[in-house]
């Protein structure tokens, strides 16, 4: 079955983050609930059809904020040449990984290899660990959870987490923080360019659970864990009502 169209009825629950009065969730129960996984090394084609072995890593990792940056600098510093493909050989420098695009905003340096380009901290298929990201396989060597060692947008991807202020009638105000699918249009206009996207194809719904279990790490540490234990009872709920309106369709029916 060809990838699902980006417009379908989907549901949707908000509840008050048990943290703070001040903020609402409003998660896509439609997404949250699916059968998406990721199929990295498992049948997937790359987003673009020139690198059809380095997945969505091809055009390398913006920063979300300097936070960002700097946790992630201090694991590469953790990196050897024998876990990272592209390891200079000495002491890890921040040049050496770190560039920027047109508009000067910080993204991991992207590098060519056998006709392909990813990022600089994709290794490639012949690589002695094999192919894929050495800061997971950093995470994964050391016990941690690779969204410890990535940048923000690698471990968050395909969820997305917007925020917006909401103004009451009475001059109260509240944020709205929507947990949902990202999509091809969370990539800005180039979204639709790519020549193939995984969180709307039926080949990526293979899951045995669905994402907010096998994502509960991510969402955690997106939402907090009480959010999330609430978010989950919304999920497990959802389930049980197997509404037809409620199903993604990219899902196995």
């Amino acid at each position: 079955m060809p990838e699902v169209d980006l417009v379908f009825p989907r549901a949707w629950v908000e509840l008050v983050d048990p943290a703070d009065d001040d903020q609402v969730f409003r998660c896509d129960l439609t997404w949250l609930t699916s059968s998406y996984m990721c199929i990295f090394g498992q049948g997937c084609p790359g987003i673009y059809a020139s690198s059809p072995d380095t997945g969505c890593c091809t055009l390398g990792a913006h920063f979300s904020d300097n936070d960002d940056l700097k946790r992630v600098a201090s694991h590469v510093k953790e990196l050897t040449p024998e876990q990272w493909q592209f390891h200079p050989g000495r002491r890890v420098r921040r040049g050496d990984w770190v560039g920027h695009d047109e508009d000067g905003e910080a993204k991991t340096q992207v590098v060519e290899h056998d006709g392909q380009s990813a990022c600089i901290f994709h290794n490639r298929d012949d690589f002695p660990t094999g192919a894929g990201c050495a800061l997971h396989g950093l995470a994964l060597a050391q016990g941690r959870e690779p969204l410890e060692t990535k940048p923000d947008v690698c471990w968050q991807l395909p969820i997305r987490r917007t925020f917006r202020t909401v103004e009451r009638p009475d001059e109260t105000s509240y944020t709205e923080v929507t947990i949902t699918e990202y999509d091809r249009r969370g990539w800005g206009p180039g979204g639709h360019d790519l020549d193939w996207y995984c969180s709307g194809n039926t080949e990526a719904h293979v899951a045995v659970e669905p994402l907010y279990v096998t994502s509960a790490a991510e969402l955690v540490e997106l939402m907090g864990e009480p959010a999330y234990d609430a978010l989950a009872e919304h999920c497990e709920a959802h389930l049980r009502s197997r509404s037809a309106l409620a199903l993604h369709p990219a899902d196995p029916h």
